[in-house]
């Protein structure tokens, strides 16, 4: 096996997938049998910069290239051979935000990430003119409040676009989205494809007063579905991914997607009534739907699968970020009382000790709001737990409520396709950190959604591995082979899974915990208000 990995490598037979996400930036390559063989990470975290989530450029490129040679070091140390021909090519990142850029191609403002909520004024006024759900996160909003704001930088606008088109564009020349990664851009027509030019048309208007020198479509990259070819690496792109020089140029790369649509391609759900949920720093619930939703939602975003059929997201700003917090304190006790520490065992122990909470979760609350929740109203987070004098305050109660809390903005959304919509869901397949403890999150998440949850065996390797496999599907498809096809009968005919099917007591649990984080939310109000970022 080692030996025919070798000559795969060798002989450029390969696909390379690197997504960023918020917390770290990862890179897979698999062979031809779609296994990764190499994987290379880089652990990085976005800063708050004058009020602005961001990560810095040079950020960008360094965790790029670190995660790069994480995967040419262990093909090398493997296999014994240098990495230098990749069969083919892709990048995904955390979707939404903004970055925009001068007819020089310098950036104008430090980017913007999907974790500021900042452009409230102006996605509801889009929504309004659009009548379609413009979430704050959408670069769209974020353009359009600049605009609102007066902001400097407006008139010397040349080209705006996603973290993904970012690193695409620099390494290929091409200023492209794949439509996944587009439809949280702009909205998306779902016959053509691609941006809805009776909205562009709307927002022209909408501007028009303001009498800047560019139009809407000026700016905004090329729409491209899954399985077209999207550019190629170019020797500056080469040199910038891998500056030792080894890595070829030439590489065909596929779309560029966001991290709502490598985890449907990860978990196999680009298939109507399927679903997926990616559970790590934020958290976000789709559903591949059968037609249109009934009425506009807020809480609800329409984003498509990277062949562009229309998917609905629950999408929480928060999940698990508060949570490790909590775990790296009873960490630091531990190493404190002299005992030695294994994240994965304190974790597995924490973990597993929710599922031993009362019913009622103790009467205990927590919110683990580190930034703003457009699901619940919050422009900016407070982590926040609290709880009333007779509740019972017991270690498995509190991990219980966290947990719970961690999905529960998630919920609420979720709750208005599943309840109120009547969306037809089978089974959602789970990825991300929540579900790295085996059947913990896979239960609670089970009980959240009252539906069951399936994990698989390829879970932990998520979006990158995901959009290695679009960068293989590019270069392998059998004429006019539709991406489910192709995923089904190469990739997951053989994949090993574990099914939890919800728990009656535990979806009851959830509910009761929901009442009391719905009737909660003005205490959130209250430490947003008064409690000051400044410590």
């Amino acid at each position: 096996m080692s030996q025919q990995i070798r000559q795969s490598i060798e002989a450029g037979k390969t696909s390379l997938g690197i997504e960023l996400g918020s917390t770290r930036i990862k890179a897979v390559l698999i062979g031809e049998d779609h296994n990764p063989i190499a994987v290379g990470s880089h652990e990085w975290e976005n800063s708050l910069v004058d009020g602005i989530w961001t990560y810095s450029v040079d950020e960008i490129w360094n965790g790029l290239q670190n995660s790069y040679q994480e995967v040419a070091q262990v093909v090398k140390d493997k296999y014994g051979v240098p990495l230098k021909k990749i069969g083919s090519l892709g990048f995904s990142a955390m979707m939404h935000g903004y970055m925009a850029f001068d007819k020089n191609d310098q950036l104008l403002v430090p980017f913007r990430t999907w974790r500021n909520n900042i452009t409230e004024q102006s996605s509801k006024v889009l929504t309004e003119l659009f009548n379609y759900n413009i979430p704050q996160r959408w670069t769209i909003a974020h353009l359009y409040q600049a605009i609102l704001n007066q902001e400097d930088h407006i008139s010397e606008l040349n080209h705006v676009t996603t973290l993904a088109g970012y690193v695409h564009w620099k390494l290929t020349g091409e200023k492209v989205l794949g439509v996944g990664e587009a439809s949280g851009v702009f909205p998306i027509d779902l016959n053509t494809k691609s941006f809805n030019q009776t909205m562009i048309d709307q927002f022209n208007e909408l501007v028009a007063p303001r009498q800047l020198p560019w139009k809407l479509e000026d700016l905004l990259a090329n729409v491209l579905v899954a399985g077209e070819h999207a550019g190629t690496l170019t020797e500056a792109g080469a040199k910038l991914l891998d500056p030792t020089g080894q890595l070829e140029a030439g590489v065909p790369l596929c779309p560029p997607e966001g991290d709502a649509g490598t985890g449907m391609v990860a978990t196999n759900s680009v298939a109507e009534r399927t679903g997926n949920v990616s559970a790590g720093t934020s958290v976000f619930a789709m559903v591949v739907l059968e037609k249109e939703l009934e009425k506009v939602h807020t809480e609800i975003d329409l984003v498509t699968t990277p062949t562009g059929s229309l998917v609905a997201m629950s999408h929480s700003n928060n999940c698990t970020s508060d949570l490790n917090a909590w775990v790296n304190l009873f960490a630091e006790y531990s190493e404190a009382m002299g005992m030695e520490v294994d994240m994965n065992e304190i974790y597995g122990t924490l973990y597993n000790l929710a599922l031993k909470g009362d019913k009622d979760t103790g009467g205990l609350l927590s919110y683990g709001y580190l930034s703003g929740e457009h699901i619940t109203g919050f422009e900016h987070g407070r982590p926040l737990f609290v709880r009333s004098s007779n509740s019972k305050f017991t270690l498995a109660n509190f991990m219980r409520t966290h947990l719970f809390s961690a999905l529960g903005a998630m919920k609420m959304g979720m709750d208005i396709l599943l309840k109120e919509e009547k969306v037809q869901l089978d089974e959602i397949l789970g990825h991300g950190g929540l579900f790295k403890t085996k059947g913990v999150g896979q239960q609670i998440m089970a009980a959240a959604l009252n539906t069951p949850v399936t994990v698989m065996e390829t879970a932990d390797e998520g979006g990158a591995w995901g959009i290695a496999l679009l960068a293989a599907y590019m270069i392998n498809k059998a004429e006019d082979q539709p991406l489910d096809d192709y995923l089904n009968k190469t990739v997951f005919a053989n994949q090993q899974a574990t099914t939890i099917a919800p728990q009656q007591e535990d979806v009851e649990s959830f509910e009761l915990f929901m009442e009391r984080y719905k009737a909660g939310l003005p205490i959130e109000r209250a430490a947003v208000d008064h409690l000051n970022e400044v410590y």
